[in-house]
């Protein structure tokens, strides 16, 4: 690894610490009902929304009810998502005059959205319309977002509370959420991207003169569109000269600056942030990337404020950082040493100051290799799934990071929300273990940790791997799988793998190289989210109820410090014991088999 490669490393992460505690004691004054610099703007609107829904905020919700709000939120964003897509020809705002998107597709992307997942099958620029985007997609991206926030606030309720059923009411925390941060921060980062040259227009495509005109051939057709043929019956091709190129524009940085404030991913264009309207410099590939990560690393501060702790939400950060940084060094690593196949045809892949060195392919070389593989971590690590580079051009193990961060469950920053939750599952995995070792009943947080939270603990960390690993035997199994599989071998199979890695997971990036726009992975793909967003969230607002009732008990000599790097190295060790045992057979039939043939070759 280069010196450059270290130094930018270490900035990214130096200013991601550095906003941790001002965002994250800030969100914790927000969802404490404590007063903010926005309330004399904000305030009066929320009041406003508040009356228009006939939402009381001083009423409260059990779990129970808790769970119906956010699912009954969600159907509705469905079905209204679903509904817009397939009547998109006939609204307003569609310039490029898109048709109806087909059922399956639309309710994939509708599953998709909804669910903080964001992945596409379809390319954006070519498929919806400024309207489907604005409406559709950008507002999902706020209130899924939001969603997740949400039964984070109400598990850490849950942590502070003693010998109670309510859990505080999501309609007010989602409307916080998004009033007081998505909003205010996805304006300043669009306002950013905006100077950098990302384009946020209502103007319709231009057709512009090409620099250098050229020219392809194609099959000359009849006035019915009927092919030509020659006395021999072969089709009679033409030279058509090329001139112009259509230039695809639209509101995209406001969509782009929530997309990665709110994890949510995917993009205006089917290239993502590989298109230079979505990151056109270094200082937009700087922020984007930051935004990806920030409102998951800054709730940890938010959960320490909230539990009177500080130095327990640290010690969680502790942990994501060390697990991201090393995935970080893994996959520079191996990208920057380059293809084994190019060294052993005598290719020179080093870095040096006449060439970029390592593996380039699938990456932009306005970023190299140091800015695409922080963005690949950070994408996965969160659960994001944007990209600026094509992750399936990665080397067998450096694309072995993405898919290892994901399937440790998303709980390295994962998730706006989510991936604090999923990670403090974990934290009660951990403690319990602990308490078995010592012959001691386990407690976090002076809750104790009994049968029921084992129950939901252990159902929460092993629905995800059954959904992947089920739906990737399947996948493997039928030709309706395999059919779209363009890569033979162990890089088809990690195609796979992947793709239902990053559906269950929430996730949305993909290795690409697989047709998934068809019938089989449409409908299992929306399954794959519909399962990973609320199979887990309901689980996780069981196991807040649970909390919430029990009585606190003040610490004592047994009581195990969750704050220390004792602790520290053994949630991640929890964390990586779990992903090995779910996930190294598959890992081994993918990547891993991949890097030994390169090598073997």
């Amino acid at each position: 690894m280069t010196a450059n490669t270290w130094l930018q490393f270490a900035v990214y992460i130096g200013v991601l610490v550095l906003l941790v505690k001002p965002l994250g004691g800030y969100m914790a004054r927000v969802y404490q009902g404590e007063r903010t610099f926005l309330d004399p703007v904000v305030k009066p609107v929320e009041r406003l929304i508040y009356r228009l829904a006939g939402i009381d905020p001083a009423v409260e919700m059990n779990w129970k009810a808790y769970a119906l709000a956010v699912i009954i939120f969600s159907v509705v964003g469905v079905i209204f998502l679903y509904i817009l897509l397939r009547l998109q020809g006939l609204l307003p705002l569609n310039p490029q005059g898109f048709g109806a998107v087909s059922p399956a597709l639309a309710l994939n992307t509708a599953v998709s959205f909804v669910s903080n997942t964001n992945w596409q099958n379809y390319g954006g620029e070519s498929t919806l319309s400024y309207l489907s985007q604005m409406l559709g997609l950008t507002v999902q991206n706020f209130v899924s977002a939001a969603a997740g926030m949400a039964i984070l606030v109400a598990f850490i309720r849950a942590l502070t509370r003693q010998q109670t059923a309510n859990l505080g009411n999501f309609w007010v925390d989602m409307t916080r959420s998004t009033l007081y941060i998505l909003l205010p921060l996805s304006f300043v980062v669009a306002l950013i991207l905006v100077s950098q040259g990302v384009v946020q227009t209502f103007a319709p495509y231009q057709s512009v003169n090409l620099l250098q005109p050229s020219s392809y051939q194609q099959i000359k057709t009849n006035a019915n569109g009927v092919p030509v043929k020659d006395a021999s019956g072969n089709p009679v091709m033409q030279t058509v000269p090329l001139t112009q190129q259509t230039i695809p524009l639209g509101p995209a940085a406001s969509q782009i600056a929530i997309k990665q404030l709110g994890t949510n991913g995917g993009g205006f264009f089917g290239t993502n942030s590989a298109h230079p309207f979505e990151n056109p410099t270094p200082l937009s590939n700087f922020v984007e990337t930051l935004s990806i990560v920030l409102i998951p690393a800054a709730l940890c501060y938010t959960f320490g404020k909230m539990v009177g702790d500080t130095r327990q939400g640290w010690a969680i950060l502790a942990a994501m950082l060390a697990i991201f940084i090393f995935f970080l060094i893994w996959a520079a690593h191996f990208e920057q040493a380059g293809n084994p196949a190019l060294t052993q045809l005598g290719v020179n892949q080093t870095p040096s100051a006449l060439q970029a060195g390592g593996n380039m392919e699938g990456k932009e070389a306005r970023f190299g290799i140091a800015d695409s593989v922080l963005w690949e971590t950070a994408t996965t690590a969160a659960s994001n799934g944007s990209v600026n580079s094509m992750l399936d051009a990665y080397t067998p193990l450096g694309g072995l990071a993405a898919l290892v961060l994901m399937q440790f469950g998303e709980v390295v920053f994962g998730g706006a929300g989510s991936g604090l939750y999923g990670m403090l599952v974990f934290v009660i995995v951990a403690v319990f273990v602990a308490g078995l070792m010592v012959g001691r009943t386990p407690e976090y947080l002076g809750k104790k940790i009994e049968i029921f939270e084992m129950k939901m603990a252990a159902l929460l960390i092993l629905i995800m791997p059954i959904t992947v690993l089920g739906l990737t035997a399947l996948a493997v199994s039928i030709p309706a799988g395999t059919s779209s599989v363009f890569n033979p071998g162990p890089h088809g199979f990690s195609e796979i793998l992947y793709a239902f890695t990053s559906m269950t997971n929430n996730n949305g990036s993909a290795f690409a190289g697989l047709n998934s726009n068809t019938s089989f992975y449409n409908l299992t793909g929306a399954l794959a989210m519909l399962v990973g967003r609320f199979w887990l969230a309901i689980p996780t607002l069981a196991l807040a109820g649970s909390l919430a009732r029990k009585k606190k008990i003040p610490a004592g000599p047994g009581t195990l410090p969750t704050h220390r790097p004792l602790f520290i190295g053994w949630l991640i060790g929890v964390i990586v014991l779990v992903g090995a045992l779910n996930f190294v057979p598959a890992l081994a039939l993918g990547p891993v088999a991949e890097q030994l043939i390169m090598i073997v070759k």
